[in-house]
């Protein structure tokens, strides 16, 4: 075992914004028609959710917004938001930690529940190591809306991927480093040995405080 990684949460922590947000409101503005669709697959998706038992969190994060899109576009109108916007909303502080983990010789880890497309362009912009977010193995043709055999590191979810991450690398998580903003964030930040709180509010800050974990706050 030998080295350090830096697993980074994205929407609140390195990126003053949300980035699925950014990406849907720039796919609504190119195809107008897709918002009344938009908006009864999510809404149809988050009922369906709640009636399967899931939290209201689980359910409200469901994919419909997306439904009926192809990967291709997702891909190319993820490219352009974050060169059109979302660069602009990475603080300087969030990109001197990115750089100080950098010349420390650590590995750069984005782990975000947003989709693929979007963590793979804000991953690339940014310069990680490695990119995990929500998205199934094959990323082509048209999204049903549904995340039905998906990789979704969310909350708890995104623990184990944390897990097999440092250990395809020997990396032990002691020595690793875990950035969130929320509560649920502090799932994977807790099997870390050095958590951060990243503009946290809420449960976050008020853990964060109770275990002693560094606080920064990187804001735009």
């Amino acid at each position: 075992m030998g080295g350090v990684t830096a697993y980074f949460d994205l929407d609140g922590t390195l990126l003053d914004a949300s980035s699925e947000k950014s990406l849907t409101a720039l796919l609504s503005r190119r195809r107008p028609w897709r918002i009344p669709l938009g908006t009864t697959m999510w809404s149809l998706g988050f009922i369906g959710n709640l009636l399967r038992g899931r939290s209201v969190y689980d359910a409200a994060r469901n994919r419909g917004h997306l439904a009926l899109c192809n990967w291709e576009t997702l891909r190319k109108l993820s490219a352009e938001v974050v060169e059109s916007k979302l660069s602009k909303l990475v603080s300087q502080d969030a990109r001197d930690r990115l750089e100080w983990h950098r010349e420390n010789g650590h590995r750069l880890v984005l782990i975000t529940a947003t989709v693929m497309p979007m963590a793979q362009a804000m991953g690339d912009y940014l310069g990680m190591d490695a990119i995990y977010g929500c998205g199934p193995e094959d990323m082509t043709g048209i999204m049903s809306g549904s995340e039905k055999g998906w990789s979704v590191p969310r909350r708890k979810g995104k623990v184990p991927v944390v897990q097999a991450d440092a250990e395809s690398v020997g990396h032990d998580l002691v020595d690793c480093w875990g950035y969130g903003n929320t509560h649920a964030d502090s799932f994977f930040m807790s099997i870390t040995g050095n958590p951060v709180a990243v503009n946290a509010e809420g449960g976050l800050k008020s853990l964060a405080k109770e275990k002693e974990w560094a606080q920064f706050e990187w804001r735009v």
